[in-house]
């Protein structure tokens, strides 16, 4: 099974990829959740679609879904889906192209297949063991060394004063889909990606395989490894870069 969790993942999330873009730019019914954060009958919609689908096809593994309450019995799983039927959300609802499907496969606690489709702009990035491609071109992070200049996406929490023994000179970006920032990262796109807040696991499990498949250092904002499949589902903050970069930017860190 483990094999083949690849291949059932990009199938999933090209059929996910269509049904969201049937509510996308078609003003889906929108709730707020208890964080404030949106959430639409697209993003229900997939979630519900994508949990039929994989979880018919492996049914011992665990599920961890932002759309879906917690289930503890993936805690006992050997292998645990983590997705995000729709990362960027609030992209989507403004009718803009930069949001994702991001789904991964964890083994134990480390994900060992993932995928993350963008399907407004026919993209889709996997992941393996054996390395990560777009649209089946292979990916490698960038050789920038420097966090002056580094081509960085975050959000402006991330750069803010407080946060730094004096802000590197940053070439600084966003990108709303956390997964897609991941993707940039591995292809070599940005330099680095970073939130020193903590992140939850459905935005950031896939991503943090195709950018370490590609090359890249992807931790915790201390330099730890990123563990998948936790009581809490989230890991304190993210930093993916390339090796030496990585550790440039932990040590400007207050």
């Amino acid at each position: 099974m483990p094999a083949t969790d690849l291949a059932l993942l990009i199938d999933a999330a090209h059929a996910a990829g269509q049904i969201a873009l049937s509510h996308w730019q078609r003003d889906p019914k929108t709730w707020t959740k208890t964080d404030a954060s949106p959430v639409s009958a697209a993003d229900l919609a997939v979630d519900l679609a994508l949990r039929d689908a994989l979880l018919s096809a492996r049914p011992a593994y665990g599920w961890m879904s932002e759309e879906t309450p917690d289930d503890p019995t993936r805690l006992r799983a050997e292998h645990c889906f983590i997705l995000d039927p729709i990362d960027g959300t609030r992209a989507f609802l403004k009718g803009e192209p930069t949001w994702a499907v991001s789904l991964a496969v964890t083994t134990g606690s480390q994900p060992t297949a993932a995928v993350i489709h963008l399907p407004a702009r026919n993209l889709t990035y996997t992941a393996d063991a054996t390395g990560a491609w777009c649209n089946g071109i292979p990916l490698q992070a960038s050789t920038h060394s420097a966090p002056d200049g580094a081509r960085t996406l975050g959000n402006k929490a991330a750069f803010a004063t407080h946060n730094w023994d004096g802000v590197p000179a940053f070439d600084r970006a966003f990108r709303p889909s956390m997964a897609y920032r991941l993707a940039c990262v591995a292809q070599g796109k940005a330099d680095a990606m970073l939130t020193l807040h903590r992140a939850w696991e459905w935005d950031i499990a896939a991503g943090a395989l195709i950018a370490a498949s590609a090359g890249a250092a992807v931790t915790d904002r201390r330099g730890g490894p990123l563990l998948f499949n936790s009581p809490q589902r989230t890991t304190d903050g993210v930093i993916a870069a390339n090796p030496t970069l990585s550790a440039a930017i932990r040590a400007r860190l207050a």
